[in-house]
């Protein structure tokens, strides 16, 4: 596989995905169930992540050394997310909803 095509992958399962919501944005039967997919498709993909990670003897050999490492950089990404979900929140959909 090349370095380039995970990438490429990525951004042609976003652009039909978002293809594809465009086109059904006027199904609401179809669109009320894809909160529950989206959730347990998540579920899903941290579930192989876990197994993948489990299934890896240098990274289960090096735990002791990683853990806080990862544990900080984990929780830093949690706290930069939730700030910028916030942001984005507040500038694009919170100014509008005051009457």
């Amino acid at each position: 596989m090349g370095e380039r095509e995970p990438v490429n992958s990525v951004l042609v399962a976003l652009l039909l995905g978002g293809l594809a919501g465009y086109a059904l944005r006027e199904r609401k039967a179809v669109l009320k169930h894809l909160d529950r997919i989206t959730f347990y498709s998540v579920l899903a993909l941290l579930f192989f992540l876990g197994l993948s990670v489990g299934a890896n003897d240098v990274i289960v050999s090096n735990l002791h050394s990683l853990g806080l490492k990862a544990f900080v950089l984990s929780v830093s990404a949690v706290i930069g997310s939730a700030a910028a979900s916030w942001i984005v929140y507040r500038f694009f959909f919170g100014a509008g909803d005051e009457k």
